[in-house]
């Protein structure tokens, strides 16, 4: 994918889809009350607001909950018509319990495949541009199924993109992977969804190799689970100053420097409230260079077996 134009923010559901996610502090931003009516509600509050800043990406999962319901229903209402990523990968069984030993469960096969497509085609099929595996890694069943790779390939043929979500300290080795798998000399993939931040940012070089290879790079946690706001940095942290200095928060300045990077398509907001996207888009407005973050010393990034296993330990909140 060509970058002649400035990398865009998204909005992404996995916090909002169903009672309880990882990141710090969600507790305090959404009510005691979340039953699916009141966390449809907050979806759609959000999904105006977005639509209001000229967010135009959406990114949803068949196991964040019902959020591709919640989406469906605010996207058969409106007359945006934002560009519609989902995942197909894992299956939420927490059976709308924050109390849940087990929130969701990774599965990559065929008829796991058939039953979600199915799934997110009956909610949003007519918007759906972009269905992608969900969090590949190294011991997926799909690098080795050719039935489903072709299968997958079949989706394409009917016109629907396909991509792929990375995690864990290996991220760089499955975008590698991925970006150059193919079926009938063509690649399986052509979007890769990623997380990468300022205490994360491993898969940099592997990011840009597939932007360089025509991939569409979509950034996620660019906040690390919200260890990189006002709420997780020391107010002494050179972070801290760097986005006062510029009068931002410092999810902001976080989100400008994945938005800095040059292989970087979309970045991913997974905000809960109105205000936490305005502040997030106030990243936009700051013209941050690539090498700046590093250069200046405002946070020092972490071992990815260090920031996974830490991620990793986060509770469900």
């Amino acid at each position: 994918m060509p970058h002649d134009s400035v990398a865009q923010l998204g909005v992404g559901l996995a916090a909002v889809g169903r009672p309880a996610y990882l990141t710090l502090g969600r507790d305090a931003d959404l009510p005691a009350d979340r039953a699916p009516a009141v966390l449809q509600a907050r979806t759609s509050e959000l999904l105006d607001a977005a639509t209001a800043l000229g967010i135009e990406y959406v990114d949803t999962a068949r196991s964040y909950g019902r959020a591709e319901e919640f989406l469906a229903a605010w996207l058969s209402t409106t007359g945006a018509v934002p560009f519609v990523a989902s995942k197909w990968g894992y299956r939420y069984t927490a059976d709308w319990r924050p109390d849940a030993t087990v929130h969701e469960v990774k599965e990559h096969t065929e008829p796991a495949f058939e039953r979600q497509l199915a799934e997110t085609t009956a909610l949003l099929g007519p918007w759906l541009t972009l269905y992608q595996v969900h969090s590949l890694t190294a011991d997926s069943p799909l690098w080795a199924d050719r039935p489903l790779q072709h299968r997958l390939a079949r989706l394409r043929a009917d016109g629907v993109e396909l991509g792929f979500s990375t995690s864990g300290p290996a991220q760089a080795d499955a975008v590698r992977r991925g970006v150059e798998l193919t079926v009938d000399g063509a690649p399986l993939f052509t979007s890769v969804q990623s997380t990468w931040n300022l205490l994360e940012p491993s898969a940099g070089p592997a990011l840009a190799e597939a932007s360089a290879a025509g991939a569409r790079v979509v950034v996620k946690e660019g906040v690390a689970n919200g260890r990189l706001t006002d709420r997780g940095s020391a107010a002494d942290s050179p972070l801290a100053a760097a986005a006062q200095e510029r009068g931002v928060g410092v999810d902001a300045l976080a989100l400008a420097a994945a938005l800095a990077q040059p292989w970087c398509d979309v970045v991913l907001s997974g905000a809960v409230t109105v205000a936490q996207l305005e502040s997030n888009a106030a990243a936009r407005t700051l013209d941050l260079t690539a090498e700046e973050p590093t250069a200046s010393g405002w946070v020092q990034p972490e071992e990815p077996a260090q920031y996974w296993s830490a991620r990793s330990r986060l509770s469900w909140r």
